[in-house]
């Protein structure tokens, strides 16, 4: 896990650049055989119409989902306020249980208190869709999130709500359709003023309804 510490001399409106992902060397041909072998396990034919081609569509999934990405960056721009807090709701992305392998859908809600300047909006759902487009838990997913915005603005003034839909709980297992997994992390003011933490409380339950 990477964290990027604030600096004093970091100027006000530099790009911050996002952690990459894990390295992933990802052999596409190797992993069209393997779906290719996996289906003739399941008692399937690759060769019958349908399923031709859907190896190598299923291993170029693998590769875009799990492939480096360094191009994100996060903005910070120069604005004076004091004491005012920022939430930024309905932001939905798609993880892979590592335990499973199967999808899970995170709707993702951010607060945190600007001190001299603000985080560009856009890249909150960047940073959430860079943490998750991996093989992921939930809970190290909030985590993640957490601990890098805390390094961009240098505060632990910082909290994360996240709702998951866990498909390896929903179509498999005790196969329960409505539950709902809920992670929160709360960082500096967020876990010492239960007036700001119930102010972010209230507006993440409103963003997840």
């Amino acid at each position: 896990m990477t964290t990027f510490t604030a600096s004093p001399e970091t100027p006000l409106g530099a790009a911050i650049p996002v952690p990459g992902r894990p390295s992933a060397n990802i052999d596409i041909a190797r992993v069209a055989d393997l779906v290719s072998q996996l289906l003739i396990a399941l008692g399937e034919d690759p060769a019958r119409e349908g399923l031709i081609g859907t190896p190598e569509r299923v291993a170029a999934w693998w590769s875009g989902f799990l492939s480096p990405d360094d191009a994100t960056s996060v903005t910070c721009f120069s604005e004076q306020l004091s004491g005012q807090l920022v939430i930024v709701g309905g932001m939905s992305v798609w993880a892979l249980c590592e335990h499973h392998m199967l999808p899970m859908n995170l709707q993702v809600t951010v607060g945190y208190v600007p001190d001299g300047e603000v985080v560009g909006l856009s890249k909150f759902g960047r940073i959430a869709a860079h943490f998750a487009g991996r093989l992921q838990v939930q809970e190290r997913f909030t985590e993640q999130v957490a601990e890098y915005l805390t390094g961009v603005i240098g505060r632990k003034d910082v909290a994360i709500a996240v709702r998951g839909v866990h498909l390896c709980m929903s179509m498999r297992g005790v196969r329960m359709e409505a539950a709902r997994t809920t992670t929160l992390h709360t960082g500096g003011r967020f876990a010492t003023d239960p007036v700001l933490s119930q102010q972010f409380l209230a507006a993440a339950q409103w963003n997840a309804a």
